[in-house]
């Protein structure tokens, strides 16, 4: 059930890292990059459907001395690119082409790649599952009857598949990290301010989106964050630079098992997590078990939270989306949330300052721990349909909730964390263990992250 775009065309299986490369040498064209990257899309796309919209012609960054030029990718649908629509998965408007790049856009796009399209995420990115209520899902490369997760999906789909080396994604409770490990790709959330943010972070009374990449290898995504730190850095957080690859230094790492809303992680990602662990010790890290530093309350708080951003799109779309929009064509997830919220508004200002608490909480865990492992998810990629938005809200709320349980966090707290293709299912899909650290230090998740790498290659696809 496998389904890829892999062929001897002159993407080959090439990172983004050796596409420059052979750009910068005159050996191929950014246009002959492009091209075949199109041809690859046509070929996987009427299965896979990863991608919602095509830009007309490739939009080539304008410095042939950028990082990475040449280098073919798509971004999220929701972020603006000019000359493309921004829809953000939902039919409850249908956009126009935007006049300008958004402030974001012109950060990625200043890394020197090509924009050949925009890729699918579910309604406004509130599911973990790339799916929709008439509309076909998107579907995960390794095995199209399962999720590619979410909301990031479409930019993991075609990553996996060879369609591009890197996309954009973007990461509000796990939406780099979630379809990275379902897909076996690797996704950086990286800290709160590192890049640039969009306008619905800067919205947001507690900003929980990142802004970020999936690749297939390591040096592709600190590549990129090197890159993008070329056009604009944060003056409050320390520079990542240009990490080259692991560090000899030893680490301190803690590891959850288990998530605090009382999910048991299932017996094959356990399996995976026991096996990193044992790959850690053996690279001469000392690991120990470690607790979270938030109790049973803060599943509820973000719940609460997670509805406040599902009840601001609805009553407040038509202003800060797009006067065209309706409502009514929300669907029965999005509106379900906003239900939920209108049920415990009255406890927002308490959830805020409890959420905004988590950061300090985090940063005492992260004194005697450099790194925090644990798995992404708490079991194995569901088969599609099971997270649909069609399923009854109550029931698929209580689905997410027992399988999105480590990742948020992360955003709560603003700090990174990196999701690494760790291990294979039963089922023959990737399996994710994540790595997370203090605020500022994404260095260290990269570095470690090419010692695993280096250690223990990732599975292909192709294979």
């Amino acid at each position: 059930m496998r389904f890829h775009a892999f062929t001897d065309d002159v993407l080959a299986d090439h990172d983004a890292v050796t596409i420059a490369e052979l750009v910068r040498r005159r050996e191929i064209s950014a246009g002959e990059v492009a091209e075949a990257a199109r041809a690859r899309a046509a070929h996987v796309d009427p299965t896979l459907r990863a991608i919602v919209v095509s830009a007309k012609s490739a939009l080539v960054a304008g410095d042939p001395d950028a990082p990475l030029f040449g280098v073919p990718t798509y971004v999220k649908d929701n972020t603006d690119v000019r000359g493309l629509p921004t829809n953000h998965g939902t039919a409850a408007f249908v956009a126009r082409p935007c006049a300008e790049d958004g402030p974001y856009a012109k950060q990625l796009m200043s890394t020197g790649m090509t924009v050949l399209g925009k890729s699918r995420l579910p309604e406004f990115g509130l599911n973990a599952s790339t799916e929709f209520v008439a509309a076909e899902p998107t579907r995960n490369p390794w095995h199209t009857g399962y999720s590619s997760g979410a909301s990031s999906g479409g930019a993991a789909a075609l990553v996996a598949a060879g369609v591009v080396p890197i996309a954009h994604g973007n990461d509000g409770g796990g939406s780099i990290r979630i379809p990275a490990a379902c897909c076996g790709v690797v996704g950086l959330k990286p800290s709160r301010g590192r890049h640039i943010d969009g306008p619905q972070a800067r919205s947001m009374p507690i900003n929980l989106i990142s802004e970020g990449v999936l690749t297939r290898s390591v040096r592709d995504t600190a590549t990129y964050f090197a890159a993008a730190e070329r056009h604009w850095h944060n003056p409050n957080l320390p520079p990542i630079g240009l990490v080259e690859g692991p560090a000899r230094r030893r680490l301190r790492i803690g590891v959850i098992t288990d998530s605090i809303t009382g999910a048991e992680t299932c017996p094959q990602t356990r399996a995976v997590l026991d096996d990193t662990v044992a790959l850690l010790e053996k690279l001469g890290h000392e690991v120990r078990p470690v607790s979270l530093p938030v109790g049973r309350g803060f599943v509820d708080d973000f719940a609460t939270y997670w509805g406040l951003l599902a009840f601001f799109i609805a009553v407040g779309g038509r202003f800060g989306i797009d006067p065209r929009f309706r409502p009514s064509g929300l669907d029965v997830f999005t509106r379900g949330l906003g239900a939920l919220y209108r049920k415990s508004m009255a406890r927002t200002p308490a959830v805020l300052y409890r959420l905004a608490r988590v950061r300090r909480a985090y940063a005492e865990m992260s004194r005697d721990n450099e790194v925090v492992l644990s798995p992404v998810l708490v079991h194995t990629t569901p088969q599609l349909g099971y997270l649909n938005p069609t399923v009854p809200f109550d029931e698929l709320f209580a689905r997410l909730m027992s399988w999105v349980a480590f990742t948020p966090l992360n955003n709560v707290a603003g700090t990174p964390a990196i999701s690494l293709p760790m291990g294979v299912s039963h089922d023959g899909l990737p399996i994710g263990m994540q790595f997370a650290a203090a605020h500022g230090d994404e260095r260290t998740l990269l570095e470690i992250a090419f010692a695993l790498e280096a250690e223990r290659p990732w599975h292909r696809i192709q294979d």
